[in-house]
């Protein structure tokens, strides 16, 4: 049995962090296991390539959600990075941190330590921000961060319109005002995708010190009594068993992340005893607590030949491909969701509980269909879902994915949510702004015009947005899995570091928020001093009058 001093599973948005910051001491022996594959296909780099990876089960697990009882029970495609990179290959790039009041909510759950003030230097730890640093924002971090470089007249009609509807407009909604429509930020440097695989594990993989595997699908974490003191994994047709002197981090995400620790004796003892799993440790919280994003498509046809319509033929296509490929510029250089936003739907509520993401095109099933004529389109919903499922072993076999049940829209809050989503995009796109653009509503439609109509364009269409996680949550609660250092309850020698360990989803999308608890937790895996808490404001709506621009 070889021996290491930390085992990392999974190089995805937190292990590819932890692989760095771990290894950055010569002394420590770290091993990092991926069961999928290396992250060198162009498929991957090209930003405006990713829906090719969204459908393709080389690069990711391709899991599907029960049949959903609240959305005509339709079953939900999920995919999950299954290569270096994680999600961060497979994403949109975009780049949100989530609003502050998050944090604090995080800390009011039981997760100490995890306040807006205790996360924020960790962010900007992280990241290098094009447009330069200030008290929020990072400019010597692994993590490139930048904005958008196409010059579309939609993303200004979109920020214009926003703004006409009443919203806000915000220069930088990862710093001081989330809330209102603006620039987003992306994942993206000199035209290629910049994951936490590019960003943190290959600058790593020159260290001696550094070991990374890939196609090695983790089984079962080996304990001795309630000790964490190894890992099997298959690869190559063998079975491995390494040990782990300090301790293995588990960071598969939040999936399958609870699913080896109930594979591997920890979750709730009924269920693992019913699959014939030796219990090492009862926790009940394992699995539950699932939250995610859902999110629908509001799609207004273009009344000028602007949109990304045009790159569908086959000749745009290969011109746009070859200057990516020359020059890693042009419209194959971004993603295109370059514009967007944060609102309020009432003055009820603390904070922006609606995002937007803002399309110059036309997309239909993750990608599959790009659509056969000019148009533009806004991703939308709601924030804080009050909805949350869980997910279950369906046997144990590593190989089977498990049952996965988000119970999308189970609350009426969450209905209401999604309904308003859409009236306030129809409102955005009805402003002046749009008027030299804007022609028939392809989505959901002219015909649609009653609450029922949209609640049923919604169960029928809305989808995930890919920001699953919760399953494994930090806290003190009999329900939760992981304290505040995410040490797992109830063992030694074991951690998760994910999306999985959040107490409850944040304002946004979720790979930069991964990315900063990684980077906090290498501190507390390290013995680190913490970094020093901040202490900026935020913006208040009740305090702060907002800057609008015409």
């Amino acid at each position: 049995m070889k021996s290491f001093d930390y085992i990392i599973i999974g190089t995805g948005s937190a292990g590819s962090v932890l692989a760095n910051r771990l290894s950055a001491n010569p002394e420590h022996r770290v091993l990092v296991l991926e069961a999928g594959r290396r992250d060198d296909t162009w498929k991957v780099q090209m930003p405006a390539a990713l829906t090719y990876n969204l459908m393709d089960d080389k690069y990711n697990w391709y899991y599907q959600t029960e049949p959903q009882e609240h959305m005509n029970n339709r079953r939900c495609y999920w995919p999950r990075g299954k290569v270096w990179g994680g999600g961060s290959s497979l994403n949109a790039m975009v780049y949100v941190r989530g609003h502050a009041e998050d944090y604090n909510r995080w800390q009011q759950q039981g997760a100490e330590g995890w306040s807006y003030a205790d996360v924020l230097p960790y962010f900007r730890r992280s990241e290098t921000f094009e447009l330069g640093s200030d008290s929020y924002r990072g400019d010597n971090g692994p993590l490139k961060v930048t904005r958008g470089k196409i010059k579309n007249p939609l993303y200004e009609a979109f920020i214009r319109a926003g703004q006409q509807a009443g919203y806000p407009y915000t220069e930088d909604m990862n710093g001081y005002q989330q809330e209102g429509v603006g620039w987003m930020d992306m994942t993206i440097f000199q035209g290629q995708r910049w994951s936490t695989a590019k960003g943190y594990l290959r600058p790593a993989l020159t260290r001696p010190n550094l070991r990374a595997e890939t196609g090695a699908l983790v089984t079962r974490i080996l304990f001795e009594g309630q000790r964490a003191v190894g890992v099997e994994y298959r690869q190559n047709g063998q079975t491995v068993q390494v040990k782990a002197q300090k301790e293995v981090i588990l960071s598969g995400g939040a999936i399958n992340s609870p699913q080896l620790l109930m594979l591997s004796g920890i979750g709730p003892a009924d269920e693992l005893k019913k699959h014939g799993i030796e219990v090492v440790a009862d926790l009940p919280g394992v699995g539950q607590n699932l939250q995610d994003h859902l999110e629908i498509y509001v799609q207004q046809a273009c009344t000028q030949p602007i949109t990304l319509f045009k790159a569908t033929k086959l000749h745009n296509m290969a011109m746009m491909g070859a200057q990516w490929f020359l020059t890693h510029t042009g419209w194959c250089a971004t993603a295109h969701l370059e514009a967007g936003g944060f609102v309020r739907r009432n003055n009820e509520v603390e904070h922006p509980d609606i995002q937007f993401h803002f399309l110059p095109g036309l997309v239909n099933d993750h990608g599959r269909d790009q659509g056969d004529t000019h148009a533009f389109q806004v991703h939308v919903g709601p924030m804080r879902p009050v909805s949350k499922g869980f997910l279950a072993l369906k046997s144990a076999n590593p190989d089977d994915h498990p049952i996965i049940q988000p119970n999308y829209l189970e609350s009426e809050q969450d209905r209401i949510e999604m309904r308003d989503s859409v009236k306030i995009t129809r409102d955005i796109f009805a402003q002046k702004a749009f008027d030299l653009f804007r022609g028939e509503e392809i989505r959901p439609g002219s015909s649609c015009t009653t609450d029922k109509d949209i609640d049923a364009f919604v169960r029928e269409k809305a989808d995930s947005a890919y920001h699953p996680c919760g399953t494994c949550k930090m806290g003190t609660d009999p329900m939760s899995v992981v304290d505040s250092q995410a040490k797992v309850h109830g063992v030694a020698g074991l951690r998760v570091v994910d999306a999985s360990i959040m107490p409850s989803i944040v304002s946004g999308n979720l790979n930069g928020p991964t990315v900063m608890m990684a980077e906090k937790c290498a501190d507390h895996i390290l013995g680190n001093e913490l970094l020093a808490p901040s202490s900026v404001p935020v913006f208040d709506w009740r305090k702060d009058t907002p800057s609008y621009q015409g």
